[in-house]
């Protein structure tokens, strides 16, 4: 098995604690570089992981021929100039979500890609996740009857307001951070971009959303609501999905692995389904290996990242956040 070249393009949190040890235990993944401005991090980085290479500029990264992929987990409102910047120079590119905060953005990115002819996915992880497949095939395959209703709450406790999570000259807020992950999982369930969408935000001083809730309406009769922030004690995230025939209830966090369940209930009947589920940044990492070397298709279509966008700028304006 060919093995992939990747770079990390920025230090962030997400890439330390989550994707480079998944790229660790990816099977088509050599560590190669490790980017960013910060000449102290970036030592650090190379020291704990064993890239081969520092680089304390992104451009110098770029520059390099050796690197065939790069992980892009900088600042959202850097996404679009990075993709495009990487792609350029003949890069495939990871790059975290939400791509960005237009569609106009992302078609631009797509664009760049298509005409370097490298391949560009999004980085939401949990979509890679076996449970969410089977969660999914179980609605599609009428285990609850007709789809009516779908309920999904994010909410973590606050951050520091150096946080870029928390700034808004870096597209940070709730719905950016976390509701992308509801939303994200409506439209995967549903397979429908929304028709109808109302939403109400709290925001802070700084003018970020640190509560958002929404409600929306698709095509096909199906409803959704979201609730969404960085305003609770204890973090918490499940979905429920109603049908005519019953509910799939799924307590799970976004992006955990090992054994888990969710469970199918109809009246007094509940019944368990597990799932293995290894670790979902490992799975993203090797899937778009495997699109690079063996021409496999995205899980996470340029098409879904541009409903996606849709569906988040809905949101977004409904509950004020452009005002």
């Amino acid at each position: 098995m060919r093995k992939i070249k990747w770079g990390v393009l920025g230090t962030a949190n997400i890439a330390l604690g989550q994707v480079i040890p998944a790229m660790l235990m990816a099977d088509n993944c050599e560590l190669y570089g490790i980017a960013g401005r910060n000449k102290e991090k970036v030592d650090n980085f190379r020291e704990m992981f064993g890239f081969k290479k520092g680089y304390y500029s992104l451009e110098e990264m770029l520059e390099d021929t050796e690197i065939e992929a790069v992980y892009i987990p900088l600042p959202n409102n850097m996404h679009k100039e990075w993709v495009i910047k990487a792609a350029e120079k003949g890069k495939h590119v990871l790059c975290e979500k939400p791509l960005a905060g237009e569609e106009a953005d992302i078609q631009e990115m797509i664009v760049a890609c298509d005409k370097a002819g490298v391949k560009f996915m999004e980085a939401f992880a949990y979509l890679h996740s076996p449970i969410i497949k089977a969660i999914k095939d179980a609605v599609d395959g009428g285990a609850i009857g007709k789809l009516g209703f779908i309920e999904t709450t994010f909410l973590t406790s606050g951050y520091s307001s150096e946080n870029i999570r928390v700034q808004r000259d870096t597209l940070g807020g709730g719905v950016y951070d976390l509701g992308c992950y509801n939303i994200s999982l409506i439209l995967t369930i549903t397979g429908e971009e929304p028709s109808m969408v109302k939403a109400f935000a709290r925001f802070t001083d700084e003018k970020i959303d640190d509560f958002a809730a929404a409600y929306m309406e698709f095509p096909s009769g199906c409803r959704a609501s979201i609730v969404t922030g960085m305003c609770s004690p204890q973090r918490s995230d499940r979905f429920f999905i109603h049908g005519s025939k019953g509910t799939i209830a799924a307590p799970i966090p976004f992006n955990a692995n090992g054994r888990l369940s969710y469970d199918i209930i109809e009246g007094d009947k509940t019944t368990t389904h597990y799932v293995e589920t290894p670790n979902n940044y490992k799975l993203e990492v090797e899937q778009l290996g495997r699109c690079i070397t063996d021409g496999e298709t995205p899980n996470v279509s340029h098409d879904f990242s541009i409903k996606n966008a849709r569906a988040i700028d809905k949101v977004l304006n409904d509950m004020g956040y452009r005002d």
